[in-house]
């Protein structure tokens, strides 16, 4: 293990010896090298790979110069990560008699049982039921759960199909199962299975159903990365740059999921720009930078941190959060990041004016705002939105989010385009808002 990640430890230490505002490609290189290499293997959310991508970010905080955010002892902080999992092979019973073929593609932590209601519609389905059985066949499965899961239905049973095997497929062939922080246990899930069309259509309304599935629980950490620039006005505010360490791992001897992409390039980001802000005279805001854990399985990092704040989020001016900016959107004007939710606050055009390298998310349908640890803090008021190169990459959750896929030319050059901003915002007077109803509320 140490022969392996000794070139790119040498390299990222070489890096980072020379203080300097201008990030060169070689220092991108060398963390990208330790961060989506073989040895931490995909970094998976809440595993000990994750921590020690936490502890790399963290020693290079500490090596910039950057001091432990208020009230932390050390640059890192941890949450309690509970997993559940199927522990053995879940049953199905209807009318007291066991159903074979079932596919349980969702679960809760709850045993289910109760009469059966059928839908034959997305807009029949009940508020609120036990069990329902799902009898239309030309509804894609994801569409079934995207209309059911907010309902306090305990167990939907559809049709199988070919969208439900592509679905099931993409959360890895498994049911997904709830994880969640340990202090913030979830409300119970509806439980989502399919079952061949033959047998759904046998089965008849008001018939009892059981879903029985042995859980096993298993409880992890994950680790927050966290330094601090402080100002030199303390009631000026704090810039928080943000980035999430975590990916997708390695899962029963498969491929390595390097995430080299989705976000060793967010966190390379955070670095560099905390090199160069660190090199520089003191600014008069404060500027936090944290790289979260477990984005990919809930966003618990940054949701422990929103809980948990080192500075209180009041006192947070704006919050940059960098996603999967290694390769460039060809809808995006060239050598530029996209920025979510660009027209929600007055940020965007100011980092504009000063010479950041982002523009306006061509994709506002997608959501994308939504979808990262920036929403976290913004749901909380905070004027927060993450910068990508390409929301839709194609190399996006495949084994083929590495190294060789990355252009870091892009990425030096965007990354060194903020810099100038960065230092513009933390040196001056101008506090980013809301633009009319831009404040997200849930």
């Amino acid at each position: 293990m140490r022969i392996i990640l000794l070139p790119a430890l040498l390299l990222a230490t070489a890096a980072s010896a020379a203080p300097s505002s201008t990030v060169s490609s070689r220092s991108v290189r060398a963390h990208e090298d330790f961060l989506a290499g073989d040895a931490l293997r995909g970094r998976g959310s809440a595993t000990h790979d994750e921590e020690v991508a936490a502890a790399y970010v963290a020693s290079q905080f500490e090596g910039y110069g950057l001091q432990p955010a208020p009230g932390m002892p050390g640059y890192v902080q941890t949450a309690g990560v509970i997993g559940m999992r199927v522990a053995s092979t879940p049953t199905l019973e209807v009318a007291g008699r066991p159903v074979e073929g079932m596919r349980l593609i969702v679960g809760s932590s709850a045993e289910v049982q109760g009469p059966i209601v059928l839908a034959d519609s997305l807009a029949s389905l009940p508020e609120t039921a036990a069990v329902v059985v799902f009898t239309a066949g030309n509804v894609p499965a994801f569409d079934i759960w995207r209309a059911v899961r907010s309902k306090h239905i305990g167990l939907l049973i559809a049709k199988d199909s070919g969208s439900a095997t592509e679905w099931f497929a993409q959360i890895g062939g498994r049911t997904s199962m709830p994880r969640y922080l340990a202090e913030d246990p979830p409300a119970t899930r509806p439980s989502f299975a399919t079952l061949p069309a033959a047998t759904i259509d046998a089965i008849k309304a008001g018939e009892e159903a059981r879903l029985a599935v042995p859980i096993a629980r298993d409880e992890t950490t994950t680790s927050n990365a966290i330094g601090y620039l402080p100002g030199t006005d303390p009631k000026a505010g704090v810039i928080l740059l943000s980035a999430h360490l975590d990916h997708l791992g390695q899962k029963d001897g498969g491929p390595i999921m390097h995430g080299a992409n989705d976000d060793a390039s967010g966190t390379t980001a955070v670095l560099e720009l905390a090199q160069a802000l660190a090199a520089g005279k003191p600014h008069r805001r404060g500027i936090l930078f944290i790289c979260y854990g477990s984005e990919e399985i809930g966003q618990f990092g940054s949701r422990y941190y929103g809980a948990h704040p080192a500075v209180p989020l009041s006192d947070i001016v704006a919050n940059i959060e960098f996603e999967m900016i290694g390769a460039q959107d060809p809808k995006l004007p060239k050598g530029t990041l996209m920025m979510t939710g660009f027209d929600r606050s007055d940020l965007g055009s100011a980092l504009q004016a000063h010479g950041g390298h982002v523009a306006a998310d061509p994709y506002p349908k997608e959501n994308f705002f939504q979808r990262s640890d920036n929403y976290q803090l913004a749901l909380k008021g905070v004027v927060a939105h993450t910068v990508t190169g390409w929301a839709e990459v194609p190399t996006y959750h495949q084994p083929t989010d590495t190294i060789a896929n990355l252009d870091i030319g892009y990425m030096t050059s965007t990354i060194q385009s903020l810099i100038a901003p960065v230092r513009w915002l933390a040196d001056g007077n101008f506090t980013p808002r809301w633009t009319g109803a831009g404040r997200p509320t849930e």
